[in-house]
């Protein structure tokens, strides 16, 4: 499955999609919202969550870009 296959998904299709036939990456926390990182084919998927509501908030697929910067050990420059 491509990226543009996975976006016409409806949003309960997408998780079942991740959760079952994604690999699982890496989490990162900022404040109380928590990102997981999953790969799906040839493409990343990221969980937003928030901790304090017990609930996810989002799901965002991309190729590359600043989402994926998130899970870099490299310090932000300021």
């Amino acid at each position: 499955m491509g990226i543009y296959d996975f976006n016409i998904l409806i949003e309960d299709d997408k998780y079942d999609k991740v959760f079952n036939d994604g690999q699982f990456i890496d989490t990162v926390s900022e404040g109380d919202i928590k990102y997981a990182l999953y790969s799906l084919s040839y493409f990343w998927v990221e969980i937003k969550y928030d901790s304090p509501s017990n609930k996810i908030i989002g799901i965002f697929s991309f190729v590359v870009g600043d989402r994926l910067n998130r899970y870099s050990n490299v310090p932000k420059k300021i």
